[in-house]
């Protein structure tokens, strides 16, 4: 029943290109981690180099943003702030300054990090806890990347955000072919990174695949390939059809995790429309997991919250 769900689901062509442009972002989260996290390490060392005051511990250990205000901070964290701010390509813009736990500026770099990164990262850990977007914004408004042209990374976040924000969970061909071109000249920033050479080769393979499921049996998969595995065989098709289901369920439990995030954080910063606007997603979103058993079953508790979140309305 299962597959058999996934098959149905997979040879719709719009909703086949929402999954296949979507694991191009999980490729790229992939590629960046290791990039990112080097970075921010040396960045963070530079920052204790060269202000002795930044080595200090934070004079309460309970300095607490909230929201995008941190006006409580203690002198070193204080410190710390002005420092981000320092290297925030643009400082005028929202800082998310609970995403982070100022105490540990001074020792953890990723909680530095954070200050440049959307809501909703406060329980993030590390870099490996990040999806594409947070890594994209980070690149984007921390001045420590200044290898990398911002211009084409707000071009992925922006058809990020245009996919993750679908409600249909659909994009058309004319759509991939743009952010294909965009996932290319952002590629192209870091030809200077030997591993991210190999991340364009796998996102131009999932750009190219055919995941057109037949169920007949539950025997084959249209596609000549997959994970260099040809598809004939009861066996090595229960392989594909996993991962491509894991591929899914990734996705949409981080558009579930963002949009429960903003529907319990209640944001003051946020206007109306956006607050109707993220009701509404989350509503469809909903609806779209309950109507197929097998991902009703898998998101089952965050169903239960969605519910719950209605029943307050």
């Amino acid at each position: 029943m299962v597959l058999e769900e996934l098959a149905v689901r997979l040879n719709d062509r719009e909703y086949k290109n929402w999954l296949q442009a979507g694991q191009c972002l999980l490729l790229l989260r992939d590629g960046l981690l290791p990039f990112t996290s080097q970075h921010m390490r040396a960045f963070h060392g530079d920052l204790l180099n060269h202000n002795t005051e930044l080595r200090r511990p934070c004079e309460t250990s309970c300095c607490r943003p909230r929201g995008s205000t941190f006006s409580s901070a203690c002198r070193v964290c204080s410190e710390w702030q002005a420092a981000i701010l320092r290297h925030h390509r643009q400082p005028g813009a929202t800082v998310n300054w609970d995403n982070c736990s100022p105490p540990h500026w001074r020792t953890d770099h990723w909680e530095v990090a954070k200050a440049y990164m959307p809501r909703g990262q406060g329980k993030v850990k590390g870099a490996d806890q990040c999806d594409a977007s947070a890594l994209l914004n980070l690149i984007n408004y921390c001045d420590c990347f200044r290898s990398v042209e911002p211009k084409f990374v707000r071009e992925v976040i922006r058809y990020r955000n245009e996919l993750m924000h679908s409600c249909e969970l659909r994009v058309k061909d004319e759509w991939m072919r743009r952010y294909q071109m965009a996932l290319k000249n952002l590629l192209r920033q870091f030809s200077y990174v030997p591993h991210m050479d190999t991340v364009g080769k796998h996102i131009e393979e999932m750009l190219t695949v055919d995941l057109t499921i037949y169920v007949s049996g539950l025997d084959r998969m249209d596609a000549a390939e997959l994970d260099g595995l040809q598809c004939d065989s009861v066996s090595q098709w229960e392989i594909s059809a996993t991962s491509i289901s894991q591929w899914e369920a990734e996705l949409l439990a981080e558009r579930l995790k963002e949009l429960l995030h903003a529907a319990g954080a209640g944001d003051d910063d946020d206007g109306d429309d956006t607050k109707t606007q993220d009701a509404e997603q989350l509503k469809s979103l909903g609806g779209f997991l309950q109507a197929n058993r097998d991902l009703s079953e898998r998101f089952s508790a965050e169903l239960q919250a969605i519910n719950s979140l209605e029943g307050r309305r």
